[in-house]
């Protein structure tokens, strides 16, 4: 299933969007639409770091928790946490328990607040925005990089950020509605994505 899935409700899909309730909530209401502020653009870039080499809906299950344990993405609080808080958050089974990504996340907290003195990580990110590219047919039209994540990635490492490789800076793109990559047929394809 490379192409557009027909779901049992009749509505086509993109093929990973289609069979979990999860994927398939997440892929028609939130995937490729564009989120506003910093709190919003924190948690994606924390989400897509946590979930690296892991599974999509791993991260969408423990989502509630993420929130609550990094108190909302309030990049504020969170780049205040300490050693301390490191450990209290290794030992919370309901989250992704690594400390690279959890030191990531704090790390990450603590650029975006460094980053209100020159226009803010959602200004960042959205510099970034590409040239809109042919509409992807099947999965395998889709890229797991491109040179504007790249350019993203290097300037976000400059910035000071971690885990924020160009395959997950696609990603980002992808969930955050820079990119559209809902595969032509697909009931959401153009039209989460504003300009």
């Amino acid at each position: 299933m490379n192409g557009v899935v027909i779901g049992a409700d009749g509505i086509a899909r993109c093929p990973w969007g289609v069979g979990d309730r999860v994927n398939l909530a997440y892929h028609d209401s939130e995937w490729g639409v564009r989120v506003a502020g910093e709190a919003a653009y924190f948690e994606r870039l924390t989400l897509e770091a946590f979930q690296s080499g892991l599974s999509w809906l791993t991260i969408l299950n423990k989502r509630e928790a993420f929130r609550e344990v990094f108190a909302g993405f309030d990049p504020e609080v969170v780049a205040a946490y300490d050693e301390n808080d490191a450990e209290r958050l290794l030992k919370d089974a309901r989250i992704v328990r690594n400390r690279l990504k959890i030191a990531a996340a704090i790390t990450n907290a603590r650029a975006t607040v460094a980053l209100r003195e020159s226009g803010g990580l959602e200004a960042l990110i959205e510099s970034f925005r590409p040239v809109p590219e042919v509409p992807p047919i099947s999965a395998t039209d889709v890229p797991a990089i491109t040179p504007a994540s790249t350019a993203l990635s290097k300037s976000l490492k400059k910035h000071g950020f971690a885990f924020v490789g160009p395959t997950t800076m696609y990603a980002l793109m992808q969930a955050i509605g820079l990119v559209d990559d809902h595969l032509v047929g697909c009931h959401r394809r153009g039209s989460a994505v504003r300009p």
